[in-house]
């Protein structure tokens, strides 16, 4: 099971699942990443905390433990 966490800078995978329950899961669908999303790695915090991803269209930003509840392919 590959996450997002797991995925390198430059690399654009697809959203499988998310894991999580009420208003994490809730937060992460509202940020757009759901089931069938392409997202793009853009770029890692030194620390490696954010994570900047490309989706949709527009930028975000999320933290490492939001990243490690979208499973990717």
């Amino acid at each position: 099971m590959k996450t997002l966490k797991d995925v390198k800078v430059g690399e654009t995978v697809t959203v499988t699942r998310l894991h999580g329950e009420g208003p994490v899961k809730r937060r992460i669908m509202d940020m757009g990443i759901t089931k069938g999303v392409e997202i793009h790695i853009r770029k890692v915090a030194p620390l490696g905390d954010p994570i900047e991803l490309n989706l949709r269209g527009y930028e975000l930003s999320i933290r490492k433990a939001d990243a490690e509840m979208v499973q990717v392919d």
